[in-house]
């Protein structure tokens, strides 16, 4: 399965972006992980197949939408609200168990990354 994310960009502090994470073949579970400048990998958002269940961090809860179209073999990352804090490398990452999870090294496939820059 190969994973093609995008969407990322330079935005201002209170707006909005929607990323997206386009997978080659059937991606079951899809995370959407960030990666913040000398910080460690974290997630953000977990979807399962075909996204009944889903799960977020404390820190865009109430912010940030995960969601899925079946058809077309895509996981969205509606970011709404945004933060200086959120500035970071966004990855989506799939794996072949349908189930959430949060942990980075059960997924197995991961796509290349897509910047998001929020200025104050």
């Amino acid at each position: 399965v190969q994973l093609q994310a995008s969407g990322g960009g330079l935005v201002q502090a209170g707006d909005s972006l929607r990323l997206s994470c386009v997978a080659s073949g059937r991606a079951y579970g899809v995370g959407w992980f960030r990666q913040a400048p000398g910080k460690e990998r974290e997630l953000v958002a977990a979807i399962d197949w075909p996204g009944r269940r889903t799960a977020y961090s404390d820190s865009v809860k109430g912010r940030f939408t995960i969601s899925r179209d079946v058809a077309k073999n895509t996981v969205y990352l509606q970011m709404d609200s945004l933060k200086t804090e959120d500035t970071g490398v966004y990855y989506c990452a799939a794996r072949r168990v349908s189930s959430v999870t949060s942990s980075a090294p059960l997924y197995e496939y991961w796509g290349q990354g897509t910047l998001v820059t929020v200025s104050s």
